[in-house]
């Protein structure tokens, strides 16, 4: 039996013609409004946060704050609906359990063998680096962090209790859990299911045109949140410099510690992420093309979260099915993510090396193979992985506390990057599972700067073919 695609059902071929129809117009605007424009204003966001510090022009500081929050707050409330609409959806259009449960066990694979590797590549660089020699630690120092969480307490979370409290929450992984489930019984039902099937593709559907709108001011977001965190700097510290010599002047303190996280996540990317590519057949260019405006827009707002909407997007169109993106990418934002694996250990040596503490390499792999299970709890704690830092770190005689009140300073700087690669490794898990199950490129792929309408046009295309 062929299988239906939930992308372009039936019932909105003459909205995705019409889109199809339209998509010069659309195309012409989004050339505008996107990756180029995108960097523009990441660019404009320095220099106005410079000449706008916080303590000087609290009315600018605030207005920049609020474009930013506004920007994450929306971007946000679309995260939920659309991940249990293309779950259920995608997993209820396989009809397959057994391809389901082969999914997620290759899945969990994949990203425990990638982790772990991010975990001992940032181990390797701190011990070749050693960022933490010569950094100020105050063992007097507090940091106000949430209360970190025991093993038992991350596997209880995964289980959903409160649909509506974890969707207001914010807590990814419940949600995911509870679409699979509910994806899967909406495949056993059988025809019953049909009616409750069309409803949330329809929400799928509508979803993503949501998304397309509020993409569109994606310039202002990033405006206000590189501007907001620039003036935030520029305002100094007490009794030190103000204005750019205090900007220039955190970064050099600081400039072997960001430098030396910014080397490993490129490192990361040249010898895991290209190769990984190069053995599952991924086309590179194609899949960097792909993933530099929601990795940009990661970056200049320091959450992958705001850009998982556009990551989801981007990956259909580079040929991953919605069934498989929809599934994997959501269950790596709490298994997968590598940047801030990386730097859990980088930090902690950091600080170790800060505390002028000899670590032995055993002291050190224990560590690593601590991270590999607390890691899993990133997702959903504010500050997740400085909470995870202050709590490992106590665990092995470190000032964990006092540690993470020193790399407070730039966590924010260091918290841009990995988020960007957070997002970029899970849209790469995206591809390598497709590829895995053997249905990458089964849809004809989609140019980077396309629309959602020309997307849906070439499905159409596809299966009239």
């Amino acid at each position: 039996m062929a299988e239906r695609d939930v992308s372009a059902p039936p019932s909105s071929r003459p909205a995705a013609e019409k889109g199809a129809a339209e998509a010069p117009d659309r195309t012409k605007k989004s050339r505008f409004g996107g990756t180029p424009l995108i960097f523009l204003s990441l660019l404009l966001g320095v220099v106005v946060g410079g000449l706008f510090p916080q303590a000087e022009h609290p009315t600018m500081f605030h207005l920049f704050q609020f474009l930013s929050k506004g920007f994450i707050a929306l971007i946000k409330g679309i995260i939920v609906p659309i991940l249990v609409a293309t779950i259920i959806t995608g997993i209820a259009q396989t009809g397959d359990l057994k391809s389901v449960g082969r999914m997620g066990a290759k899945s969990l694979l994949y990203f425990e063998i990638v982790t772990t590797i991010a975990l001992f590549l940032g181990l390797v660089v701190a011990n070749t680096l050693k960022p933490g020699e010569g950094l100020p630690l105050a063992y007097d120092a507090h940091a106000t962090l949430a209360q970190p969480k025991s093993g038992w307490d991350i596997a209880l979370h995964a289980f959903p209790s409160n649909l509506v409290k974890h969707a207001a929450e914010g807590d990814i992984l419940p949600v995911v859990v509870f679409s699979t489930l509910f994806g899967v019984a909406l495949i056993r039902v059988g025809k019953k299911g049909e009616p409750v099937l069309r409803f949330f593709d329809g929400v799928a559907q509508v979803m993503f045109k949501y998304t397309e709108m509020v993409m569109k001011l994606t310039p202002l977001g990033v405006f206000g949140a590189m501007a907001y965190n620039v003036s935030h700097m520029a305002s100094g510290t007490p009794g030190g410099p103000k204005g750019w010599p205090a900007v220039f002047q955190l970064l050099k303190s600081y400039s072997v510690l960001v430098g030396s996280l910014y080397l490993a996540l490129a490192l990361l990317v040249v010898l895991v992420f290209v190769p990984v590519m190069l053995l599952a057949r991924i086309p590179i260019r194609r899949f960097f093309a792909h993933v530099r405006e929601p990795a940009t827009i990661a970056f200049s707002t320091a959450s992958s979260e705001a850009a998982l909407p556009r990551l989801l997007e981007q990956v259909e169109k580079l040929g991953v099915p919605r069934r498989v993106a929809s599934f994997v990418i959501p269950t790596g934002y709490s298994f997968n993510l590598d940047g801030s694996t990386l730097y859990l250990v980088l930090a902690s040596m950091t600080i170790a090396q800060a505390a002028k503490i000899d670590m032995p390499l055993s002291t050190q792999i224990a560590m690593v193979l601590t991270f590999m299970l607390t890691s899993k709890g990133v997702a959903g704690v504010p500050r997740a992985t400085l909470v995870i830092i202050a709590g490992t770190c106590a665990t092995f005689g470190l000032p964990g506390e006092a540690g993470v009140a020193m790399i407070l300073a730039v966590d924010e700087i260091m918290d841009m990057a990995r988020s960007a690669l957070n997002l970029t490794g899970n849209g790469l898990a995206a591809c390598v599972i497709a590829r895995w199950e053997g249905v990458f490129g089964e849809k004809p792929a989609v140019p980077a700067g396309a629309s959602a309408s020309d997307s849906a046009a070439k499905t159409d295309e596809a299966e009239a073919a």
